[in-house]
């Protein structure tokens, strides 16, 4: 009965037009009011207590440094690296897309930033050149959903959170994932966009391709300084989050000249009111995630789930196919915060690594910002690149299906995951 008045109670407040924030705690008070228990001092503590949380500080730092990487003119450099390159080749356009996406996902961990400015770079350019804009614009959508995989990933932040798991190992086990991501990309690319008559970029001299790539050192060693610096244990998470910062101001301000004091203002806006939105979203769903554990909801999903505890490997494939289903209605952070708390004590009780499952249940979450009605990224590509959404949809679904077909590898062969976290915790 609990399950049912906590999903009825969201699912009405949300039908109703409201805001997901309070859409969780109009959840948590109808728990509350079930169990006789309506206290609302203790809606409040919780609340604060929510946002009251050093690794959160991560969010608002790592979202300030995607508004300094793009306005700084670091993405577009990676871009035009990627592009003297792999750009001579039938199809470069897409090889670069999926590169550029692999390295800006290092440097942000947002897909909404990394597709925004992924789109506005490639997508006139790969218009001009004669591709087809619906399948180009299902590839740079697919290839901004490796952003919450590859570190520093907001989503694993969220996760780790949440769910008590130890965020630096989730960045670790989150690194080979999100390349086996793009390659899944690139293979599926080369299959449906090998016959088109495009017209090719001019192969570039060695001399210009070093020059260019010399031109992104910056953008490249800020990947290498968060990565490196969290592995050798020199910074936390969120520590990395402020060196973001710090080094794409610098870069922006002092080395590539592209940001002007007057722009920091409105950057600094931008990114408070993004992180304002995810945090009160985070807040809100700790106060319904404190109610779910009194109402004992994750002792009766275990027993929902019970038929399936005995095959972890069943289990798992149940769980990702909930989470699919959940993703096509929900964005990427609700459905992490509302579903982590429910699903981590199920987890834990069957014996799966909780690190294993946070990067699959974090790539799931992904795949979800492409799947329609909601498909967050799917807005971003139409919007940039002023296609419809019903022509998005129909070139992205080679590219979704592809990240599934790595989803179910993962759930396989667990070592694909494991194997690298492993090894690179033991360097």
């Amino acid at each position: 009965m609990t399950i049912l008045i906590f999903v009825v109670s969201l699912m009405a407040a949300m039908a109703l037009g409201m805001p997901l924030a309070f859409s969780l705690l109009v959840s948590g008070v109808a728990l509350m009011l079930h169990m006789d228990a309506f206290d609302t001092q203790i809606v409040s503590q919780n609340l604060i207590n929510g946002a009251d949380n050093f690794p959160l500080m991560a969010v608002p730092f790592f979202m300030l440094a995607g508004e300094l990487m793009n306005a700084g003119g670091m993405s577009r450099r990676i871009v035009n690296s990627a592009l003297v390159w792999v750009g001579h080749f039938r199809g470069g356009l897409g090889y670069v897309a999926v590169f550029a996406a692999i390295i800006m996902a290092s440097l942000s961990g947002s897909a909404v930033a990394d597709t925004a400015a992924l789109a506005a770079v490639l997508m006139p350019m790969m218009r001009k050149a004669g591709y087809r804009m619906d399948r180009s614009a299902g590839l740079i959508a697919a290839g901004g959903i490796i952003a919450p995989v590859i570190p520093p990933s907001i989503g694993f932040i969220l996760f780790g959170v949440i769910g008590g798991v130890s965020i630096s190992k989730l960045f670790m086990a989150g690194i080979f994932p999100g390349i086996l991501m793009g390659l899944a990309l690139i293979v599926t690319w080369w299959i449906v966009a090998r016959n088109d008559n495009v017209q090719v970029s001019p192969r570039v001299p060695m001399g210009e391709k070093i020059k260019v790539t010399v031109n992104a050192f910056w953008s490249y060693l800020l990947a290498i300084t968060i990565i490196g610096g969290m592995k050798m244990g020199i910074f936390t998470p969120t520590e990395a989050a402020v060196v973001a910062v710090v080094y794409s101001l610098f870069v922006g301000l002092f080395i590539y000249r592209e940001i002007k004091f007057k722009d920091l203002f409105q950057l600094i806006l931008n990114a408070a009111k993004t992180s304002s939105v995810v945090m009160f979203l985070v807040a809100a769903a700790l106060v319904s995630a404190w109610l779910i554990t009194v109402a004992n909801i994750p002792a009766q999903i275990v027993t929902l789930m019970e038929p399936f505890m005995g095959n972890q490997m069943l289990l798992m494939t149940m769980l990702m196919l909930m989470v699919l289903v959940v993703g096509t209605a929900l964005d990427f952070a609700p459905t992490v915060l509302i579903l982590t708390p429910v699903l981590m004590p199920l987890v834990r009780q069957a014996g799966i690594d909780p690190v294993y499952f946070g990067v699959l249940f974090i790539i799931n979450n992904a795949i979800g910002l492409l799947t329609p009605p909601v498909g967050t990224v799917l807005n971003v590509v139409c919007g940039v690149g002023k296609i419809p959404m019903h022509e998005v949809i129909k070139g992205v679904w080679p590219f979704l299906l592809s990240q599934v077909v790595v989803m179910g590898l993962l759930i396989v062969f667990p070592q694909i995951v494991l194997g690298p976290l492993h090894w690179m915790l033991r360097l």
